[in-house]
């Protein structure tokens, strides 16, 4: 997956592995990305059933990406999963829990059959001073933040605190080259007006897309994210004024458009088409 071509991953949503009858439930949810949690979402004693349950469903592909989770990198468990999941062909993706480097990435790389793209959740103060070496290591295909971690390792009391990570989250997957990364859970299903404001917040930094843990949040994170019909109704007037002159120009109102801005024009209006599908 390229830089160019984010708008196809919008909403990612978590499921628990050791539940195979909501995973099934998940891949009709309308979902962009399924993502089988093997870690915080299953108890200890439910561990080994998870990954069974898993390996059973990778053996076939499915029409919705399936990434999994595994757990942390410094346990046995996650190398056994890195090596019975690596081989299977329907695993789209592993999304690796508090990588502090680019070295945890080596040592999946190490573990496995076969190499699938990497997701690296960035939840330690180490891991997000090392962002950018993370985002531009070969395997990685984007980051994103685990906040839940990091805000419990940072001490940190409200959202104020979190700027900080979430630029820095924003700028070092951009310099890599990575897709904008998505936004972490909000953990209450049922405040969908709570999670439509921290969502237009996210856009408003950078962010694109966000994790999801219950169906009903896909369509509120979708509404904040696709343009509004002002937004792709301006996105119009620039590309067609930029389809009659070459370099900069001006529109009637007098805004200058130049070409960074044609550009991200363009980008709305794909992420507009998304609506007609």
């Amino acid at each position: 997956m390229t830089a160019q071509s984010y708008e196809t991953f919008l909403t990612w949503l978590y499921v628990p592995g050791d539940r195979p009858e909501v995973v099934a439930k998940a891949l009709d949810s309308g979902a962009d990305v399924v993502l089988i949690d093997l870690e915080d979402a299953v108890a200890p004693a439910r561990k080994a059933y998870a990954l069974d349950a898993t390996v059973e469903l990778l053996a076939d592909k499915h029409p919705v990406p399936v990434h999994v989770r595994v757990n942390a990198l410094n346990t046995p468990l996650a190398v056994s999963e890195v090596g019975r999941l690596t081989p299977l062909p329907g695993l789209g993706a592993l999304r690796l829990p508090k990588v502090h480097g680019p070295a945890d990435l080596d040592r999946v790389a190490d573990w496995s059959v076969e190499v699938p793209p990497l997701y690296a959740l960035l939840e330690s103060a180490l891991g997000l001073e090392r962002a950018y070496d993370i985002a531009r290591h070969p395997g990685v295909r984007g980051i994103a933040l685990g906040e839940a971690d990091l805000r419990a390792e940072l001490g940190v009391a409200n959202e104020e605190g979190l700027a900080w990570p979430r630029g820095r989250a924003v700028v070092a997957a951009r310099a890599a080259a990575l897709p904008p990364p998505p936004q972490s859970v909000y953990p209450d299903v049922r405040d969908t007006a709570g999670l439509a404001h921290s969502c237009a917040r996210g856009r408003a930094l950078g962010f694109f897309g966000r994790m999801a843990i219950h169906p009903r949040q896909l369509r509120v994170i979708e509404a904040a994210f696709l343009p509004t019909a002002a937004e792709v109704e301006a996105a119009r007037e620039v590309v067609g004024a930029a389809a009659t002159e070459a370099g900069a120009l001006a529109l009637p109102d007098g805004r200058f458009v130049d070409a960074a801005i044609v550009s991200d024009a363009r980008r709305v209006l794909a992420l507009a088409a998304r609506r007609e599908t």
